[in-house]
């Protein structure tokens, strides 16, 4: 048998989000990848030393030259397959991925000298990680990482779902649909707002999502600014600190271990899973609108081929797809949430294997949501089925008719005691027609403007205020 895992020039990859579903979620390798935490490595290592240098703590250093600024951003800027090789090979050797960062950075800082010998680079190597504990770096990596994934990549695609959603509801406002309470026929609804029922929810989580708070923390190994007490004494370390975390877009946290406890990722990703969670509910319940036949799909947007065998099926593969997705992505945010907020006294290493997998559940809700999206973009409803569905189903009309009863009897009305028993005796365990619901309604001795508009009304005409709660999205 040939070794599938033997090196090659075209590795067979493990993971499914790099194969065969790479093209739904290749954007997160820009924020979520090995190669993407430490770009955002060196991205936070040089903006310490361009911000230490520029403050005028240091003795003897002065702020960089625009010139010098710009090489060392530009380090980021262009980070690319050749660096990464490079870095790879430095943590081969130092065994310590921060270490390898700092060491491919002071390597650079000398070719600055090479390049322009005016440069003062060369000379403030040393500023390389300098007061820097690897978790003061890491934690600010993994922040910048998150944040640009969630408002980059998963946001957007939110949104799409939530705007198809609203669309559909929209459209579908009026469009009478029998309900569902376990199971079992109940009183009708419009397609409209059941969808709307989930666009809401999902919006709802949108706008907690946009609110995340991301904090981070720079102070040394165990959060005391011990190093940088003793070496700079004069400094307002907690105020220099909390100017570089505002100066990268986050939130400082003044108060922390060695580590940065990752409280707003335990809410963050609890927040993701909930959102999850909703369009799983979503995707189920399509599923089986679809089985009822209350949706068609439109062949060409699911793609020709349902069942390897048997020709006349067309298999709501989206809909599977994202279920099965949204399954794992909550899974994985939920184990990060659990286990990311637990470190042993001032630190363990769990986290930073705990972490590598935030992209790998990023990926999943990500591909979910896009599967969802198309598998919302190939379905149109059936009326002919929803009409006649409804028109199977007069008992449902069982509940207005006795609720009317029960509110004429509290006005005095006489004769319509036992409503909700008479109903029951009507309905329950067997098929009612319409004219069955009419002569009862006839038989009762109602006011006449309440029998006029008992008789007049239908299953397909019970919907209540569905089609104007719709509106409540906009």
């Amino acid at each position: 048998m040939i070794d599938l895992s033997a090196a090659s020039s075209s590795p067979i990859l493990l993971s499914p989000l790099d194969s065969r579903y790479r093209e739904a979620t290749a954007q997160l390798v820009n924020y979520l990848s090995e190669a993407a935490l430490n770009r955002y490595r060196l991205h936070v290592e040089i903006e310490w030393i361009i911000y230490l240098a520029n403050s005028g703590v240091l003795q003897g250093v002065e702020p960089l030259t625009n010139t010098d600024t710009t090489y060392l951003r530009d380090l980021v800027e262009h980070f690319g397959h050749e660096d990464i090789a490079e870095l790879a090979g430095i943590e081969a050797e130092t065994r310590h991925d921060v270490k390898a960062i700092e060491y491919y950075l002071k390597a650079r800082m000398d070719v600055a000298g090479k390049e322009n010998p005016e440069s003062a680079l060369p000379g403030l190597k040393e500023m390389a990680h300098i007061f820097c504990t690897s978790e003061d770096i890491n934690n600010i990596a993994w922040a910048l990482a998150i944040k640009e994934a969630t408002n980059t990549a998963w946001l957007p695609e939110a949104k799409k779902l939530y705007e198809k959603l609203a669309s559909l509801g929209g459209e579908n406002a009026d469009l009478p649909m029998l309900a569902h309470t376990h199971g079992q026929p109940a009183t009708p609804t419009t397609v409209g707002k059941e969808i709307a029922v989930f666009a809401h929810r999902l919006h709802r989580q949108i706008a907690r999502i946009e609110k995340t708070e991301y904090l981070a923390k720079f102070s040394g190994a165990t959060g005391t600014f011990g190093a940088h007490e003793v070496s700079v004494p004069g400094a307002n370390w907690p105020a220099l600190s909390r100017g570089f975390v505002e100066h990268l877009g986050l939130t400082w946290n003044p108060l922390t271990t060695q580590i940065e406890p990752a409280d707003w990722m335990a809410d963050l990703f609890a927040d993701i899973q909930h959102a999850n969670r909703i369009a799983h509910n979503l995707a189920t319940d399509m599923w089986t609108y679809i089985s009822l036949d209350y949706f068609h799909q439109n062949l060409a947007a699911q793609g020709s081929t349902g069942s390897s065998t048997m020709p006349h099926k067309v298999n709501p593969i989206r809909f599977e797809n994202a279920e099965a997705n949204f399954e794992i992505s909550s899974a994985l945010f939920g184990e990060l949430a659990q286990t990311l907020v637990t470190s042993r006294m001032q630190r363990d290493l769990t986290d930073s294997s705990t972490k590598r997998n935030i992209g790998v559940a990023f990926g999943h809700s990500l591909l979910a949501l896009n599967n969802l999206i198309r598998g919302l973009s190939g379905v149109d409803p059936n009326p002919a089925k929803l009409r006649a569905d409804l028109d199977n189903e007069w008992e449902v009309l069982g509940e207005p008719i006795q609720q009317a009863m029960r509110a004429l009897g509290l006005a005095g009305v006489k004769g319509l005691a036992d409503p909700y028993e008479r109903l029951k005796e009507l309905t329950r365990g067997r098929k009612v027609t319409g004219e069955d619901m009419r002569d009862f309604i006839r038989e009762l001795g109602l006011p006449q403007d309440v029998e006029a508009r008992l008789l007049a009304l239908t299953p397909a005409t019970y919907t209540g205020l569905a089609t104007q709660l719709v509106d409540y999205l906009n």
